[in-house]
């Protein structure tokens, strides 16, 4: 139990500086703004999105890596996914063979590999 708690925080902590950081919000929430002229990365928050309500998360983990560049948007949609993951309770994770411990090490990968984040003085 105490180890789940530490990982929400960590997860919780990397999504605020990222949004703080690299967007100057205090949230990040992936929006398709035009449904009717999609980008490639709207394009990818939506098949993300539907491989999850299937349930087919490391596929969708899978989509997300295999998609990775290095754009702002992507960045959005990648951080954005995680933390539907992360409001996943531990049964449904458990139940689509995932865990918080991957939520953490794939935002911590896709988050690390951008370009343009500093370095940040601890390791999370």
């Amino acid at each position: 139990m105490f180890e789940q708690d530490w990982i929400l925080r960590q997860i919780d902590t990397l999504v605020q500086f990222v949004a703080r950081v690299v967007f100057q919000k205090d949230y990040i929430q992936y929006d398709v703004e035009d449904a009717d002229h999609l980008t490639d990365t709207d394009d990818l928050y939506m098949k993300l999105n539907t491989l999850l309500r299937a349930g087919k998360i490391c596929e969708a983990e899978d989509l997300l890596f295999d998609s990775r560049s290095s754009s702002r948007e992507f960045l959005a949609v990648a951080v954005d996914f995680y933390q539907k993951l992360s409001k996943m309770s531990d049964e449904e994770l458990e139940a689509h063979n995932f865990s918080r411990q991957e939520i953490y090490d794939g935002l911590k990968e896709i988050v690390f590999s951008f370009k343009g984040m500093p370095a940040l003085p601890i390791d999370l």
